[in-house]
């Protein structure tokens, strides 16, 4: 399926605009989701608005958008207003400056798009790409986007140009404010540490090779369910004591020790074995499910909330 763009822009770049098209980069995957449903009859619940004023329920269709200007005091706005505010958005992304690649910390990162050329855009596009590769630099600019003005960076991927979303400085909390507690490292330990990071380092992030475990066993659970079955809680893992004293020279030595006996295929950084297995999962599930719903009886049975 072709991707769709979202939207249709154009990068200033000095003199130059590039007319390109913006598309999602990520898609979310939600957690398992459970329904809401009536202990009595087991239907599913909706949510209902209630006017707070005359204490009724109001219908969507009788429903408008307004702004508080002063306490309890709104202004409203029929769709069209709203949708005019957006549209007077200049639908550029202006370039502001250039600066190193990694320049700007990750933590300011929000979310993703990818930028391709629009129609005649090929040419200045690909230049700008390869100017910024063959610099090492990326750009700093400003975005117009769904009433909020964005600082964006502007990188080049392995197939084109990324736009990304910055947080403003406001956005993101000082951590400082943890006050974290500043220790001394003794030269001894901070040779086993760097020992133990060297044994389980690799040379990049393959996000292919991990899945959400955590979401496979709940899936799994909600299968035995609906087939019957009663669902047993773990035995919780007691929480490390804050006051707990450890020998961190020996913590660190058993470590190193237990991965050198570890074989190779099992390394956490591979994510082969059980990771690889519930990768290979998705495939049998929906036969695996069938079989379970056929195998319960649909009379007593709770209904399955929508797996996503």
């Amino acid at each position: 399926m072709a991707a769709r763009s979202i939207a249709s822009l154009s990068i200033s770049f000095g003199l130059v605009s590039i007319p390109v098209k913006v598309y999602s980069a990520t898609e979310s995957k939600a957690a398992v989701g459970f329904n809401l449903l009536h202990k009595g009859c087991g239907s599913r619940l909706r949510q209902q608005y209630i006017c707070l004023k005359e204490d009724v329920v109001v219908e969507r269709a009788d429903m408008v958008k307004g702004y508080e200007f002063e306490k309890d005091r709104y202004v409203t706005f029929t769709p069209d207003e709203l949708k005019a505010l957006e549209d007077a958005a200049e639908q550029t992304i202006d370039i502001v400056s250039f600066m190193p690649v990694g320049a700007i910390d990750p933590i300011y990162y929000d979310k993703a798009y990818y930028l391709g050329p629009d129609k005649r855009g090929a040419k200045p596009y690909n230049l700008l790409a390869e100017a910024m590769r063959e610099t090492g630099t990326c750009a700093l600019a400003k975005w117009a986007w769904k009433g909020k003005q964005y600082m964006v960076q502007i990188r080049v991927g392995n197939d084109g140009l990324i736009l990304q979303q910055l947080l403003y400085a406001d956005e993101v909390r000082d951590m400082a404010d943890l006050h974290v507690e500043r220790t001394e490292v003794a030269p001894a330990e901070l040779k086993l540490a760097q020992q133990l990071i060297e044994q389980n380092a690799v040379d990049g992030y393959d996000a292919s090779a991990y899945v959400d475990e955590e979401k496979a066993r709940i899936l799994e659970q909600i299968d035995k369910k609906i087939a019957g079955k009663k669902i047993t809680v773990a035995a919780e893992t007691p929480a490390p004591s804050g006051g707990e004293v450890i020998d961190l020279m020996e913590a660190l030595r058993k470590s190193i020790g237990a991965n050198k006996r570890q074989p190779a295929a099992q390394a956490p950084a591979k994510s082969t074995g059980k990771a690889a297995a519930k990768a290979a999962a998705p495939a049998e599930a929906p036969a695996r499910k069938t079989a379970r719903r056929a195998a319960a009886a649909p009379a007593e049975t709770p209904k399955r909330a929508a797996r996503k």
